[in-house]
């Protein structure tokens, strides 16, 4: 599937039924538009079987009620309308986006009670989200961004409004010729990419940020359980950038993501070693197990 993604051929999913993709459209007073009363989830299916599927949904439910409202449909009915979209698009290997937003309705200002709440589910296929970055290393520059405190913003919920910083610095980035950047916290620890957690080898040992101001990536996690089930040591801490001056290796976890090596960030260099393609080797088995 190619083209603008507004203009495709092919059947998404809104609010119970199957539309025609063109006509999965909202209006322009939507409230999600104007005050980022959206939520999300980003997934990849393998051999036409979603990689942790339910959890997916289940976070989706999480999402909203962390920016105060309820999705109108069960996880069940989550569930069967990604696998619904999929069959109807003829996908078996895909990239599935569900979505859940505030509507158009009688309110539009900050406060939206009244509002409908809306769900969509599309599916298309998508390649390396790094491109070639996934066999050599991605570049990433850091951020001028912080990743803030969690009295300031809901961190653990995988919402619309938290991506505005990523986008604008996923754009300097690339001007500056890297795929990616990467945060810092409201504290100055190491935190993520724009849309993936992180991982440094030091010594045979893994290292990666505590997930306190920022998403605990669903990959992460199983990333973080196969490198225990291996006998690998994991660290969950802070880290300051200068450590990173330290560290052999690299990569980054995420849906999109899957793992990719990272063979710079800034002034740092890491190499694309053998746990590295290894544990990125392991999860792809998974993933098509």
């Amino acid at each position: 599937m190619a083209g603008a993604y507004d203009d495709r051929d092919g059947k998404i999913w809104m609010d119970g039924k199957l539309v025609e993709w063109r006509d999965a459209n909202v209006h322009i007073l939507t409230h999600a538009m104007h005050y980022a009363s959206s939520v999300f989830e980003g997934e990849r299916a393998y051999n036409g079987k979603i990689f942790e599927s339910r959890r997916h949904s289940e976070r989706l439910h999480y999402s909203a009620s962390c920016i105060d409202f309820e999705i109108p449909f069960t996880v069940d009915q989550i569930e069967a309308a990604k696998y619904e979209v999929m069959k109807a698009n003829g996908l078996t290997d895909a990239y599935v986006r569900a979505v859940a937003w505030r509507g158009a309705g009688p309110d539009m200002g900050v406060s939206s009670a009244r509002n409908p709440v809306r769900l969509a589910v599309a599916a298309w296929e998508w390649g390396n989200y790094y491109g070639d970055a996934k066999m050599k290393g991605a570049k990433l520059d850091i951020s001028k961004w912080k990743r803030p405190s969690p009295e300031t913003i809901p961190v653990h919920a995988k919402a619309a409004g938290l991506y505005m910083i990523c986008t604008t610095s996923k754009h300097a980035a690339e001007a500056k010729g890297c795929s990616d950047a990467l945060f810092m916290d409201y504290r100055g620890y190491v935190a993520e990419a724009t849309g993936a957690n992180i991982f440094f080898v030091k010594d045979g040992e893994v290292h990666t940020p505590m997930a306190d101001c920022f998403l605990n990536g669903i990959t992460r996690q199983t990333i973080i359980g196969m490198l225990k089930d291996r006998g690998i040591a994991v660290h969950e801490r802070h880290i300051m950038p200068e450590e990173m001056e330290g560290f052999q290796q690299c990569w980054l976890t995420g849906t999109a993501a899957e793992v990719t090596p990272v063979g710079q960030i800034g002034d740092y260099n890491f190499e694309v070693g053998d746990m590295t393609r290894g544990i990125a080797e392991a999860y792809e088995a998974l993933v098509r197990a």
